[in-house]
């Protein structure tokens, strides 16, 4: 993978305070992926991952657009051998990127979310959205055929197909009917509530949040019955720690609980 410094790329802003990261896709004027942006999230939430200062990250968009999906003059050129299989590798491992984060992702929608962008969405772990924000697959418009799994992560079978044949947008509001998303927002309620969340997520163990984050990512894919035998495990694991025995203590003493994940 291209080396590239995160913390300091030219396409994101990350500000990191109090256990929290906050991403901003920072590329005017809709904020669209190229190949530069996409290595740039890759280094990013992997950095996330391995940051001890960090327990959850919240993604958002600079400006009034959220992420216009990928940028069509960024397309590979088949006459460069392996350009396409570099384009397609580097396409799906930003969102495995967001996905497979070792913290909690929240995105905070403050605009369009599309194709790409919308994929970007689907990835994170916990989703809010401004009240102007529009979500859509519109790859048929430009004579393209892609993204379906990402509108199935989201939606059921017969939403996803209208949407993927037809290109229409859903709104904000549409979403949260559906039980997508956890709340719509004015605009300028949008990151001080999601940051609220995330501050909370923060304050808990460590520990607990990597092996809760683990948990959600495999259950998602596992049979029920083995899905509560695999948590069970965990939890078993996880209560041998110093960190567990600490934090119920502090609950029982009800006092602010002191974390050294271990």
């Amino acid at each position: 993978m291209k080396h590239v410094n995160p913390m300091t790329a030219q396409c994101l802003r990350v500000d990191v305070a109090d256990g929290v990261a906050l991403v901003t896709l920072d590329r005017p004027p809709v904020n669209a992926l190229n190949r530069e942006m996409r290595y740039q999230i890759v280094a990013t939430f992997d950095e996330i991952s391995a940051r001890d200062d960090v327990q959850c990250a919240v993604l958002t968009g600079q400006g009034s657009v959220f992420c216009a999906g990928a940028d069509l003059k960024d397309r590979p050129d088949d006459e460069v051998p392996g350009d396409f299989l570099e384009h397609n590798r580097i396409t799906r491992e930003t969102g495995n990127a967001i996905r497979e984060c070792a913290k909690p992702v929240i995105a905070a929608v403050n605009g369009a979310a599309l194709g790409a962008g919308l994929g970007l969405v689907a990835a994170c772990d916990i989703l809010y959205a401004s009240e102007n924000a529009t979500f859509g697959m519109p790859e048929i418009n430009v004579g393209l055929a892609g993204g379906a799994s990402m509108l199935r992560t989201l939606f059921g079978r017969s939403t996803t197909r209208r949407m993927f044949f037809s290109g229409q947008r859903l709104t904000a509001a549409d979403l949260l009917r559906r039980n997508v998303i956890e709340d719509v927002l004015p605009p300028d309620r949008l990151l001080p509530v999601t940051m609220e969340l995330a501050l909370e997520i923060a304050s808990k163990s460590p520990l607990a949040l990597m092996y809760a984050k683990r948990a959600t990512n495999m259950v998602d894919v596992m049979p029920q019955r083995d899905a509560y035998r695999f948590e069970q495990e965990f939890t078993l694991a996880l209560s041998k720690t110093e960190d567990a025995r600490e934090a119920r203590m502090a609950f029982l003493e009800k006092r602010k609980p002191v974390f050294k994940g271990r």
